[in-house]
């Protein structure tokens, strides 16, 4: 075999050689190593068993004439303790029969002997980019069966563009994104747009919910475990970290990342290195972190329920994302946005709001934000009668009116503040406007000084 100068590929994998020749094990994984991958070699077919049933690997390059064994006889038994081991087996007896039979048998390609190493290098290019095809379409298909309608990344609010803005400026770097903000407000949407806009997009993007698990739990979730690491770990798991190895780690509710796994989040952020739970052995990983959180990390610090060297490490980009009630720019259309998607689902022919239904989403303050505009829009749709949905077919919170003493409390002439005049009046002419710039026509101001007005109202 020539010599051939290092390159590191782009989805690093372990692999496994099988062969009974010493010099064909060392040159292939002086080959594999140079091209970034970790190669362990075995003479044996018992030895390869061994090592699949203590570690996992990716692939295995597997020799047809093993001594007094066959090849192909051990491809099954190799199959069955990693149904997910890609096998590429490699001959001085090549023949069609043969790599026939290996495919049937569960091979995944073939390589006669001598081999090159762009032979090599060829056959890993193919089976890596199956691989992240496969994985973009789970990703998909995961998508597509959360049923979720396609997320809108524009907006006519000046402070949400100026967030959208900076999160595609972002995405294109490997910096450290932190989302902050509400329940509700979006922050897995736009985690999943910094992915979609990144160099990493073609590989996975792994979310881990940080307040779902125990710690013990959580820690396995992320690094993975080995066999026997904890009660009830009777097998391995890679972990989410691995699996995300070249993608984008998603750490949903940063805040709530318990103290012991601290350090070891720090450690791959910093190094790119990790350890499973119960395994010494160091692991690199090199993935792109995207966290959130709708905690007050600054506070958590200072009372020491989280690391001020990890929060620094996560705060390279904040991003704040603004809660629904200060977007009434963007409401409707978002509103009308989760229509369309229900009304299909469901089979209706729902068309949009009545202006009495509008008047009645703006004036509501959401406090769940978006999930809760999904869910009164979709219980709306599944309710309606007619075409255009009505005041009475959303929940009955937002049919309340104001009482006869509120509606009089401010007016003009009554003992309040210009403030609370204003405010009062701002409000009502917004209700009533088609549009902001509509709005700001009948008051007599600019469109920038209103939305400056109407975030303040918002607070």
């Amino acid at each position: 075999m020539v010599a051939m100068q290092p390159r590191k590929s782009s989805g690093a994998m372990r692999l496994l050689i099988i062969d009974d020749e010493d010099n064909i094990r060392r040159t292939t994984a002086v080959v594999l190593e140079a091209m970034g991958h970790e190669p362990v070699g075995v003479d044996s077919g018992a030895a390869a068993l061994k090592q699949l049933e203590s570690d996992p690997f990716d692939l295995a390059f597997l020799d047809l004439k093993l001594r007094g064994e066959s090849g192909l006889d051990l491809l099954p038994e190799l199959l069955k303790i990693n149904p997910h081991l890609e096998v590429v087996v490699f001959t001085a007896y090549a023949s069609i029969e043969s790599a026939v039979e290996a495919m049937r048998r569960g091979a995944v390609d073939y390589i006669p002997k001598p081999f090159t190493p762009e032979q090599v290098r060829q056959v890993l290019g193919r089976i890596i980019k199956a691989r992240k095809l496969q994985g973009r379409l789970a990703e998909l298909e995961s998508r597509l069966s959360a049923d979720a309608p396609t997320a809108d990344l524009t907006s006519a609010e000046p402070e949400m563009q100026k967030v959208l803005e900076l999160v595609l400026k972002a995405a294109a770097t490997p910096a450290t994104i932190l989302i902050l903000g509400e329940n509700g407000t979006g922050k897995t949407v736009l985690a999943r747009a910094v992915h979609e806009n990144s160099p990493q997009k073609e590989n996975a993007f792994v979310t881990v919910n940080c307040p779902s698990l125990s710690r013990e739990l959580l820690e396995s979730e992320l690094f993975g475990h080995v066999k026997g690491a904890f009660t009830g770990a009777v097998g391995e798991t890679l972990g989410k970290v691995a699996l995300a190895d070249g993608g984008t780690l998603f750490l949903d509710e940063i805040g709530e990342l318990p103290l012991e796994i601290q350090p070891k989040l720090l450690r791959l952020l910093q190094e790119k290195e990790y350890e499973r739970v119960g395994e010494t052995k160091t692991r690199r990983a090199n993935v792109r972190v995207v966290a959130a959180t709708n905690r007050d990390l600054d506070r958590a610090v200072k009372e020491g329920r989280f690391r001020e060297d990890l929060y620094y490490r996560l705060n390279v980009i904040p991003v704040q994302m603004p809660p629904l009630r200060q977007r009434l720019g963007d409401l409707l259309r978002i509103a009308e946005n989760y229509l369309r998607f229900f009304s299909a689902q469901c089979g209706k022919r729902v068309k949009g709001f009545s202006k009495e239904a509008e008047q009645a989403l703006l004036m509501y303050p959401w406090p769940g934000n978006l999930r809760e505009l999904r869910n009164v829009v979709e219980r709306a749709v599944i309710l309606a009668g007619n075409e255009r949905l009505d005041l009475a077919d959303l929940p009955e919170k937002f049919c309340q009116k104001p009482t006869q003493v509120e509606d009089e409390c401010i007016h003009v002439g009554a003992t309040v503040s210009l403030e609370e005049l204003e405010s009062e009046h701002i409000t009502r002419v917004i209700q009533q406007a088609a549009t902001m710039e509509e709005a700001a026509r009948i008051l007599g101001i600019d469109p920038a000084t209103l939305y400056r007005k109407r975030k303040k109202l918002s607070r």
